[in-house]
């Protein structure tokens, strides 16, 4: 059967105690709400319809790269009314109710649901220890007859742990004719979708429930505490995937992957390290404690030593990068780079088996094969108006403390005198160097404090 599916996101999130609508808040670094239209987008619906109200604009700014309807409720009258609003829009013949606060809900329940909910009404249940806070499923000799929710329940009720998790599929048609019939003569003032339950049930209208299988798939968040859980239970089962796959994580607790990491065989993760947007990850590749990557690619074999970042860099093979490295975007290395403790890399392609090893920085460079710079070498890139280039032939050695001034081109196998000034192009093989002459004043005494 055909299939709409509508998102309720217009609530603002109060106990967030954030100004942020709430399903904008992040986890594993994209919006609540972007892993809601994902598990829509996967059931092929023919339409998603995205109920926003508070800061609507911010919502679908955020969010504007995805093709889904996006209705305005101008004021929050209740998920009942919210539905409402997308009735217009409700061409498929079973319509799906999910939430933008609810992101781990399972695409397999969701099927089960969809097929359990032809020509009627189902619902997504889950059996609650505490249900506090939660609609009860209040059941009879026939099924289910109703959802009360937990301010309008007696304390017969308020005992039942088969809660609504709200989720549920209905018929399309008797989906309009039931929002029409509901009422806000509730404690809360509110027009309730779950009233559409005692609704097809009067009209003799099949209800079916599936029950959802782990809690933290059905939750909603509602607070920063549940924000940072929510974040918990996605990241572990970021990690136990890695860990199915042949990758060794030290302390899954304490590995983040904020966006796609595909690894290769016998690959090394310490604990604390960040894996932002795609990362790519060869064999028998170590990445050291609390390093940070973001949009790399690591080729077989190399070592990012501890509190290295790199983003937006193709590392090559055997490459030993850091500790404290930082290799910023534009950044491309051969096989068998040295890049050690804070040096950093910009926009510049390093050849092979070359070595920047200590307190250097390299930007907008082309660095050949076989060149050793010293520690404390700075290519002077910028004029405070344009960026030039500084080209480093092969074989090259840099001497301690040079200032590489650029546009400069540093010929092959040519050596740089330590502690010089390089403002002009250096001929291959040759040693090239500028310092004042060394002196010294006879005499002469420090200052003294008045």
């Amino acid at each position: 059967m055909s299939l709409s599916v509508v998102i309720l996101a217009a609530g603002k999130g109060t106990r967030m105690f954030s100004e942020q609508p709430k399903v904008l808040h992040k986890l594993s670094d994209q919006p609540m709400l972007q892993y809601v239209i994902d598990i829509a987008n996967e059931l092929n619906p023919k339409n998603t319809n995205v109920i926003v109200g508070y800061k609507a604009k911010e919502v679908k700014h955020a969010l504007s790269h995805e093709k889904v309807n996006w209705i305005l409720q101008e004021k929050q009258l209740g998920t009942g009314d919210a539905v409402k609003y997308a009735i217009p829009n409700l061409i498929g013949q079973q319509t799906l109710i999910l939430y933008g606060d609810v992101p781990l809900v399972k695409i397999n329940e969701l099927k089960k649901l969809i097929k359990t909910g032809e020509k009627g009404l189902s619902i997504l249940t889950f059996n609650k220890i505490n249900p506090t806070g939660y609609g009860r499923i209040v059941r009879g000799l026939n099924g289910v007859e109703a959802i009360v929710e937990e301010k309008d329940c007696s304390n017969a009720q308020k005992a039942i742990n088969e809660v609504n998790t709200g989720i549920m599929v209905a018929d399309t048609k008797h989906l309009v004719n039931w929002l029409s019939l509901i009422s806000n003569i509730n404690s809360q003032k509110e027009y309730y979708l779950t009233d559409i339950v005692a609704l097809a049930k009067k009209d003799n209208i099949k209800i079916n429930t599936i029950e959802a299988n782990s809690e933290i798939t059905i939750s909603g968040v509602n607070s920063k505490i549940e924000l940072a859980k929510m974040e918990r239970a996605i990241q572990l089962k970021k990690a136990n995937a890695l860990m199915e796959q042949g990758v060794t994580l030290l302390d899954p607790s304490r590995t983040d992957i904020r966006g796609h990491l595909d690894c290769e065989t016998d690959v090394v993760i310490d604990v604390g390290c960040i894996f932002k947007g795609k990362v790519k990850i060869g064999k028998n590749v170590t990445i050291g404690a609390y390093s940070i990557l973001n949009d790399c690619e690591i080729l077989n074999d190399s070592i990012i030593k501890p509190y290295s970042h790199l983003e937006n860099v193709k590392v090559g093979k055997k490459n030993i990068i850091g500790p404290y490295a930082r290799l910023r975007p534009g950044t491309e290395t051969n096989d068998n780079v040295h890049i050690g403790n804070f040096v950093e890399i910009k926009n510049s392609k390093i050849g092979a088996d070359t070595k920047i090893n200590h307190l250097s920085y390299v930007g907008d460079s082309i660095v050949g094969k076989n060149v050793n710079v010293g520690a404390g070498t700075i290519t002077c890139n910028y004029d405070g108006v344009t960026k030039h280039q500084t080209v480093i032939e092969d074989n090259v050695f840099i001497g301690s403390n040079s200032q590489l001034v650029a546009p400069v081109t540093i010929g092959a196998g040519s050596t740089i005198g330590a502690g010089s000034t390089i403002t002009k192009n250096t001929p291959v093989n040759e040693l090239s160097l500028s310092r004042a002459k060394q002196t010294s004043v006879p005499g002469w005494e420090k200052p003294k404090k008045n």
